[in-house]
């Protein structure tokens, strides 16, 4: 069975599917592998490195695609500007696709998979079960995201993240406000903490609050009833708008006493839920920062702008969406150590081995038997177009 790990052509996209370390596992399950040249480039992977690890390098990437079983990628198929042609259309029919693939925005490149036969999963879909962690990319690259979101802050705001005590006088901390307690924002407390931060964190399941403290951030807890805010995926579920108004009401103190908030409030397939809005900007602190981790389906602060930095009010606002693509040499051994351990459930013999009782293969298909099948993306496809 041969396995094809393309080069990533989204722009800015620095990050390779599979890394040259993570080979020798495919190897051993009788796989062959094929990896187009200068994959790992911008991970500062050489094709000799590919080469040295059991990988045949390839140059024609038509070539590559037409006779791949498996493809292995990071983003979803798109245009190839190079050889002026769809990843999709390059793939040979009865093929799988195993990436990420921004399933409730991208129903059009799912129908064309469906059409030639490619049976597709997303890694977003993978289940956040016990058995599964091994394989789950968005907490993988969430992590990264949140340390990042961090450093980002602490490089744009004017004063130390410490206390320090020096002859010219005292520095006081830096008050740092995490808004939503998932991988993201773990890291990013931790992350703030050991960089000398006060921190204090909040979400609405208040089933974190024991991790939050654990990681010596302070839990803040406002009075709006939470107890059905997670659902079964460990994901905070979207809530009524009277439950963001209060939330937002209470939010709007908090936020003007500290110098830095991260949010990263996302809802799978839906639009982020605004938590920081115009007025709350404007009562904080002039030179304070806030980096929003939601801005790529428009964000938890009002008036962020999808990968730029903006300043409001005296305060900056950061939609960086691309940390883990900054980060390229170790997202990419993550995502490489994500993505292998995913194939790898699904072989056995050298061959693939689509077992539908397996509850991370059944949860992560999107794409099968000329079918979208995925139950998240079936009401998508009935509404009218």
């Amino acid at each position: 069975m041969l396995i094809v790990i393309p080069k990533e052509i989204a722009d800015g996209e620095n990050r390779v599917a599979v890394i040259p370390q993570t080979l020798a596992a495919l190897k051993k399950a009788k796989l062959d592998i094929v990896v187009q040249s200068g994959a790992g480039a911008r991970a500062f992977i050489s094709d000799e490195a590919y080469a040295n690890a059991g990988a045949v390098i390839e140059t024609d990437v038509r070539a590559m695609f037409a006779k791949a079983d498996v493809v292995l990628k990071i983003q979803p198929p798109m245009q190839n500007n190079d050889v002026n042609c769809h990843e999709v259309d390059m793939l040979k029919e009865g093929s799988i696709l195993i990436s990420l693939l921004d399933a409730y925005s991208q129903l059009d490149v799912l129908k064309k998979m469906a059409e030639r036969n490619i049976t597709t999963f997303g890694l977003e879909f993978v289940p956040r079960t016990t058995r599964a962690q091994s394989m789950d990319v968005l907490s993988s690259m969430a992590a990264i995201a949140g340390y990042s979101a961090v450093l980002e802050s602490a490089a744009l705001l004017p004063k130390y993240f410490p206390m320090l005590m020096t002859a010219a006088g005292t520095i006081t901390p830096a008050k740092v406000f995490v808004i939503g307690a998932g991988v993201a924002g773990l890291m990013a407390i931790s992350t703030a903490k050991r960089l000398g931060a006060v921190v204090e964190a909040y979400d609405t399941r208040p089933v974190v609050k024991e991790q939050v403290e654990s990681l010596g951030a302070k839990f803040v807890e406002f009075d709006l009833g939470t107890q059905d805010a997670q659902d079964k995926g460990g994901y905070a579920k979207a809530q009524s708008e009277d439950f963001y108004r209060k939330q937002q009401e209470q939010m709007a103190a908090k936020v003007a006493t500290v110098d830095v908030v991260i949010t990263t409030a996302a809802i799978p397939g839906k639009p982020s839920p605004r938590l920081i809005t115009d007025a709350m900007i404007q009562q904080m602190h002039t030179g304070s920062v806030i980096v929003d981790l939601a801005a790529e389906r428009g964000g938890n602060a009002e008036g962020t702008v999808c990968g730029q930095i903006v300043e409001k009010h005296g305060v900056k606002l950061v939609g960086y969406i691309d940390y883990p693509s900054r980060k390229s040499v170790h997202a990419s051994q993550l995502f490489s150590k994500n993505i292998s351990t995913f194939l790898l459930n699904m072989v056995k013999d050298g061959a693939l081995n689509l077992n539908m009782e397996d509850e991370i293969i059944k949860g992560a298909l999107v794409v099968h038997e000329k079918q979208i099948v995925h139950p998240a993306l079936k009401p998508l496809l009935e509404q009218p177009q």
